[in-house]
Parts: C-alpha cells; structure tokens; sequence
C-alpha cells in the first residue's frame, strides 16, 4: 500500500510545466532563487552530499563546464541537503564558483522529484536522487531527468541541449 508521502516521492517534473519557486541559502548564507534567474536558463542539479566521490566528479564536471554553458546562455545551480558550512568547504576545497545551495528540509527537492527511495550499498534508502531539471527563461521545465550517473552526464547534458 502507497502512502501519501511514497505518492508524492514518485511525482516527477515534467517539460512545459512550470518549476516550482525555491529561495535556498547559498555556501554563505545568502537567499538564491529560482526567480533571480528569470530570463535565463538554468541547470538545477541535485545532489545526495558534498566531498563525497561523485558529487565531486559531477560538481567537478560542472565547474570544467561552466564557461561552455555560461556562454551558450545557461547558469547552474548546485543543490543538497547539506548545511552551509559543508558547502561553503566542498565549494572551496574544489574552486566551484556556482551557486551551491543548502535544502536541509529537502523541500525543494521534494517539489521537483529529486527526493525518494534508491539503492545505497545494496540498501534501499530515502534521500536526494542525483537530479538535473533545465529551467528556461520563462520559468517552465525544459527537461527533467533523474537518478543520473556523476560519471559523464555533463557531457551527456551539455550534448541534449547542443553546447
């Protein structure tokens, strides 16, 4: 029997539909939102937890990344249940200079489908489901995709969407 809660872990965005609004703090404590980026598209990626090994591949990927996607007209944003301080020392240990925003309650993540039940170590567990949804500048989902692989989904990314 499905609970209320497994319902809401399987919905998952959907292109064309609006994203939903999220103010976060970023490493420094500052509010980000998903509104001070209307007008421009943007990558939200969601992550399980920072400095661990593919986090740091795909935060590492993204940052190798950034110029090519900045200059084809996308920003990246960066978001986990960590507090601030793990990712203000993950953002410095590795010279990431995108926002990386802290969901300790994973409301967001929850929102957008990047929350629910996966396989750790032979375990299932509930948690953050490595996700990227591209917003457009209007503010509606372009593309959704979950439970990526850190290994090589930037280069996978930037190839769906011609960068």
């Amino acid at each position: 029997m499905q609970t209320a809660l497994t319902n809401k872990l399987l919905t998952k965005l959907q292109p064309g539909t609006p994203a939903p609004a999220f103010t976060l703090p970023d490493a420094e404590g500052k509010p980000v939102s998903l509104a001070d980026y209307r007008g421009k598209n943007v990558i939200v990626y969601f992550y399980p937890r920072a400095a661990t090994p593919g986090c740091t591949t795909e935060a590492c990927d993204f940052r190798d990344s950034l110029a090519a996607l900045q200059g084809a007209g996308f920003e990246v944003l960066g978001i986990s249940p960590d507090p601030l301080e793990a990712l203000a020392a993950f953002a410095a240990e590795h010279a990431l200079t995108f926002p990386l925003l802290s969901d300790e309650d994973h409301a967001v993540a929850l929102a957008c489908g990047a929350w629910g039940e996966k396989l750790v170590d032979g375990e299932v567990r509930e948690g953050t489901v490595r996700s990227t949804v591209v917003v457009g500048p209007d503010g509606t989902v372009v593309l959704a995709q979950y439970q990526v692989s850190p290994q090589g989904h930037v280069r996978a990314l930037r190839d769906e969407l011609g960068i």
